[in-house]
C-alpha cells in the first residue's frame, strides 16, 4: 500500500504554515520552536519549520547527561551546546536541514504521529533519493542510555525513522504539551556530523566503537543522490511530502523566509 494511502485524510486541504528561519544558534532555534508552540495555541494552524544552526551545534535531548559533552572543546572550536525541550541524544547540527513540526495531536500516540510525520518526510525526500524507507523495529533504549557508545543520536536507530538500506537519513524526536506535539529532526546532507566524536567525554575505545557505529549506521543525501543537494530542494520537497500525507495547504504562507 502507498504510504500516502495509510492514513485517514480530511476530504478538504487544511491551511499549514511553513516557515524557514535561516541558519541561526542554537538558543534561538530552541526558543523559536517552542515559540511556535505558544503561538499554536491561539492560531490553531499547524507549522512546518526549517532551519539551519550558526555556528554550528551539539544538541542534548532533555534528559541527556550535559557532562557525556566536553564542553570546553567545543567551546574552543566555536560549537555551541544546547538543551533541546524533546529527548534523543546528542546530534552536531551541521551539514544538514533541521525541520520542525508543531500540530495537534488528533488523539494520535507518540508512536502513530511520530509514523506519520516519518511517512511525510519519505514522501517527500524521495524525490530527490531512491529507495527511502521507515526503520521497522527500535533499538532497547533504557539499555543503550547506560551505553556511552550510544551518546550521539545517529549511531542507533527507533522505529518508523527514516533511512535508506538500513542506514539512518533522519534522525527526530518529539515532546507532548498536552494535546500539542512538537517534533524536530536533523536531514542529513553531508557527513560533518560524524565530527561529534571529538567532543564526547569518553575514552579513546569508546570513540573508536562510536565511530565504527557511526559509518556503519548512518548515511546522507548528497551520498544516497550522488550529487550535493541544495537545502531549497530538501524544503520543497519535504513540503511537497506534508501536502501529500496530511492533506495540507501551504499556499497562503508559500514558505516564508524568515529574516527577523
Amino acid at each position: 500500500m502507498d504510504a500516502v494511502e495509510r492514513f485517514d485524510r480530511p476530504a478538504r486541504p487544511r491551511e499549514w504554515f511553513s516557515i524557514d528561519t535561516g541558519d541561526r544558534s542554537g538558543e534561538f532555534n530552541m526558543k523559536f520552536d517552542l515559540s511556535l508552540v505558544e503561538e499554536f495555541r491561539v492560531t490553531k494552524v499547524p507549522v512546518l519549520r526549517f532551519y539551519g544552526w550558526k555556528p554550528y551545534c551539539i544538541s542534548l535531548g532533555k534528559n541527556q547527561n550535559a557532562a557525556d559533552i566536553d564542553v570546553d572543546i567545543a567551546k574552543r572550536d566555536g560549537i555551541d551546546v544546547v538543551k533541546r525541550p524533546t529527548g534523543g541524544k546528542a546530534v552536531l547540527h551541521s551539514e544538514e536541514l533541521t525541520y520542525s513540526v508543531v500540530l495537534e495531536t488528533g488523539g494520535m500516540s507518540v508512536r502513530d504521529s511520530y509514523n506519520m510525520i516519518s511517512t511525510a518526510l519519505v514522501t517527500g525526500l524521495s524525490k530527490l533519493a531512491a529507495d527511502l524507507e521507515l526503520s521497522e523495529s527500535s533499538a532497547d533504549f533504557q539499555k543503550l542510555f547506560r551505553d556511552p557508545s550510544t551518546i550521539p543520536c545517529f549511531s542507533t536507530s527507533a522505529v518508523y525513522e527514516v533511512g535508506h538500506r538500513g542506514r539512518k537519513l533522519v534522525g527526530s524526536a518529539q515532546h507532548r504539551f498536552g494535546d500539542i506535539l512538537l517534533q524536530h529532526g536533523s536531514i542529513l546532507i553531508g557527513d560533518y556530523h560524524k565530527q561529534i566524536l571529538k567532543y564526547l567525554n569518553v575514552d579513546q575505545s569508546v570513540k573508536e566503537k562510536t565511530g565504527q557505529d557511526l559509518e556503519a549506521h548512518t548515511t546522507t543525501l548528497n551520498e544516497i543522490a550522488g550529487r550535493d543537494v541544495d537545502r531549497s530542494e530538501i524544503a520543497e520537497a519535504v513540503r511537497t511530502g506534508f501536502e501529500q500525507v496530511f492533506s495540507s495547504d501551504f499556499s497562503s504562507s508559500g514558505g516564508a523566509d524568515f529574516r527577523g
